[in-house]
C-alpha cells in the first residue's frame, strides 16, 4: 500500500505511549483515523490536533469491547493493533485477573479486531493489518512469562495470517521494538537499557511496514537484532547464557501504566 493519502486507520492504544507518535507520523502521509483507548479526553485532544479523526472509547480488557469497537469503527483500510499492557512478575505471584487482562489486551483484542475488520478489506481487495509485537516476542525475559506469551503468540498469529492473505491485496505486518525510550511502559519504568530505541523509529517502522508490505520490522540496536535471532535459532543456549539478564519492568511502573490507559 504505497499511497496512504486518504486511507482510514483504526489505531488502538491511541491516547498515550507510542499511540500519538504513530498517529502523527501517519497523519503526515495523509491517513485519517479512528482513535481508540480508554481515556476520552486524551483521545479528543489528539483527534482535534490531527483533524478529520473519530474517537471510539473502548476498554479492550473487557470481553466484548473489541467486538463493539470493530462495529463502531466501520470500514477501515488499516488496522494498527497497538494497545498493550505490561504483565510483569513471577507466574506464581500473578493474580489470574492480571493474566486475563494481559491476554485480553495484548493478544485477544488484536486477533478479534483483525477477524472482524478483515472481511471488508478482502472484499475491497486492499488493506493492511499492523500488529504491535515486541522484541519480547523473540527473546524471553526474566519474570516476564505472560507478557512474553502474548507477544510470542502475536508473532505466530501475524506470520500465519500473512500466509493466508497471500495474493489477496491485503497485507499483515509485525512491528517488534526493543525497549522504547521517552514513551510507553518501559519509559515509565524509569529504567534504562543499551537496547533502547526512540519512539520515532518505531513510528517510521510502521509506515515502512505498510508501504513496503513487510512481514516483520524489528526495531532495535544491532546487538538486539543479533540477540533476537540467537534466541530464536538456539533457545537452549540463549537461556543458559543470557536469558536471566533480561530486565523486568517494576510493578509500580505497571500500575502507573494501567492507570493511564
Amino acid at each position: 500500500m504505497r499511497d496512504l493519502a486518504g486511507r482510514t486507520a483504526l489505531l488502538t492504544g491511541a491516547s498515550s505511549g507510542l499511540g500519538p507518535i504513530i498517529a502523527r507520523r501517519l497523519h503526515r502521509e495523509g491517513v485519517r483515523f479512528v482513535l481508540s483507548a480508554r481515556r476520552e479526553s486524551e483521545l479528543q485532544k489528539l483527534a482535534a490536533e490531527l483533524g478529520g479523526s473519530r474517537v471510539v472509547v473502548a476498554d479492550l480488557a473487557r470481553r466484548g469491547e473489541a467486538e463493539r469497537l470493530a462495529a463502531e469503527a466501520g470500514a477501515v483500510d488499516i488496522l494498527i493493533a497497538n494497545a498493550g499492557v505490561p504483565v510483569s512478575g513471577r507466574l506464581t505471584d500473578l493474580e489470574v485477573s492480571h493474566i486475563d487482562r494481559g491476554l485480553e489486551v495484548n493478544l485477544r483484542a488484536a486477533i478479534v479486531l483483525t477477524r472482524l475488520l478483515l472481511p471488508g478489506m478482502l472484499e475491497r481487495g486492499s488493506g493492511h493489518v499492523v500488529l504491535m509485537a515486541s522484541l519480547a516476542g523473540q527473546i524471553p525475559g526474566l519474570r516476564n512469562s505472560i507478557y512474553n506469551a502474548t507477544k510470542f503468540g502475536l508473532r505466530g498469529f501475524g506470520h500465519s495470517l500473512r500466509l493466508e492473505l497471500r495474493g489477496t491485496g491485503v497485507g499483515a505486518s509485525l512491528i517488534s521494538p526493543s525497549y522504547v525510550s521517552q514513551a510507553g511502559m518501559w519509559a515509565e519504568s524509569g529504567q534504562h537499557s543499551p537496547f533502547e530505541v526512540p519512539p520515532g523509529r518505531v513510528a517510521e517502522a510502521v509506515v515502512r511496514a505498510i508501504q513496503q508490505d513487510r512481514a516483520e520490522v524489528t526495531v532495535a540496536p544491532v546487538m538486539g537484532l543479533i540477540g533476537g535471532r540467537f534466541a530464536l535459532i538456539a533457545p537452549s543456549v540463549f537461556l543458559r547464557v543470557g536469558g536471566a539478564r533480561a530486565a523486568e519492568i517494576p510493578q509500580e511502573a505497571v500500575d502507573q501504566h494501567r492507570s493511564k490507559r
